[in-house]
């Protein structure tokens, strides 16, 4: 009887292996994956703008010269933009620009970015900033 529960303490210690061994496979694909289609910092002097619309669709427009990579680097550089927000394991998620906050629990309202128009697929941390790139910050409020 012991020689049974010793056959399937290995069968179930064989099948602990495999999931580990199954797990760490896919964690090194999609790092990888990440590594190979992320998000891609280029370094030297860009001209951006950055623009800020908002609750009341006003636009407020900052043009940098910069070198830096990522979008909150030029946001900090962007002379009388200011933003606060909440620190995480992601970045910061922003949630006052210029002294206006959105409180998505009180009216459903948040701060979304663009990149040329399109939606950022990364937050401001890691968002590449581009020469020619043109940020908007808009003020948002979700939709019922």
């Amino acid at each position: 009887m012991n020689e049974q529960k010793t056959d399937g303490q290995k069968k179930a210690n064989k099948k602990i292996i495999i999931g580990i061994a199954v797990l760490l496979i896919a964690i090194a694909a999609f790092s990888g994956i990440y590594f190979l289609f992320g998000a891609k910092p280029v370094a030297g002097s860009k001209s951006i703008t950055i623009e800020v619309v908002d609750d009341r669709q006003e636009t407020t427009a900052y043009q940098l010269q910069t070198e830096v990579e990522f979008l909150r680097q030029a946001m900090e550089e962007a002379e009388g933009l200011s933003f606060s927000g909440t620190e995480s394991e992601y970045g910061m998620m922003v949630d006052t620009v210029n002294g206006l906050t959105a409180d998505y629990n009180t009216d459903g309202a948040y701060w979304s970015f663009y990149v040329n128009g399109d939606y950022c697929n990364y937050g401001i941390d890691s968002q590449p900033v581009l020469d020619g790139d043109i940020f908007s910050i808009r003020y948002t409020l979700a939709t019922p």
